[in-house]
């Protein structure tokens, strides 16, 4: 995953979305390394994307990364999402939409990635419907250098049909667990950014 990381509000709208859904992506994906964390602690409080809303969910963020070390996040991480079997956490939409893993909304998943010319990496061992990988879809909407499938429309879709529908219930799921504290901060922030990405795409319908 790309580590893009917000460190000035003064990026226009569009870059500052594209690096949010990329950090949400390389933090969803995996423990964040030291090189990430640094960055945080020293990132701006303000919100990384202009809206005084975001702004608290992002200075708890930062706040978070400033008082853990690696190895907390990254225990923290293993604790939530990983383990042998069954996590306590699941980061894919299937569970949330359907119950199971690798059923119907992974297959719609892949139809709709089909359609815009995308396809898994084969090194990577999650499914497509790892919130890090629908979070860098949709970086790949806003940044990628083709009109066709790089647009507003393209963007509200995949986010409507496939990210919208389910965000909230993992969020609430992390924030649920009680080893959750670094995670429990980025769940407040990634619901937070889902909620105006909502309101941005409900404008132009």
């Amino acid at each position: 995953m790309n580590d893009p990381l917000p460190t000035s509000s003064a990026l226009d709208e569009e870059t500052a979305r594209a690096e949010i859904y990329g950090l949400l992506a390389h933090l969803y994906y995996a423990p964040p390394p030291e090189e990430t964390l640094a960055a945080l602690r020293v990132a701006v409080t303000e919100a990384p994307a202009q809206g005084a809303f975001l702004e608290e969910p992002w200075r708890e963020v930062v706040a978070s990364a400033r008082a853990l070390d690696a190895k907390a996040i990254r225990d923290e991480y293993d604790a939530l999402f990983g383990g042998v079997g069954k996590p306590d956490v699941y980061l894919f939409g299937s569970h949330y939409l359907s119950g199971f893993l690798n059923e119907r909304p992974l297959s719609q998943l892949r139809d709709t990635l089909a359609e815009l010319g995308l396809a898994r990496d084969e090194a990577m061992p999650e499914t497509e419907d790892h919130i890090a990988y629908l979070c860098e879809v949709m970086r790949y909407l806003i940044a990628g250098d083709d009109a066709a499938v790089a647009n507003l429309t393209k963007q509200r879709e995949f986010f409507s049909a496939h990210l919208l529908p389910w965000a909230n219930d993992l969020c609430d799921a992390i924030s649920a667990h009680p080893r959750a504290r670094f995670y429990a901060a980025l769940a407040g922030f990634t619901r937070a950014f889902v909620s105006v990405e909502a309101q941005g795409f409900d404008m132009l319908a």
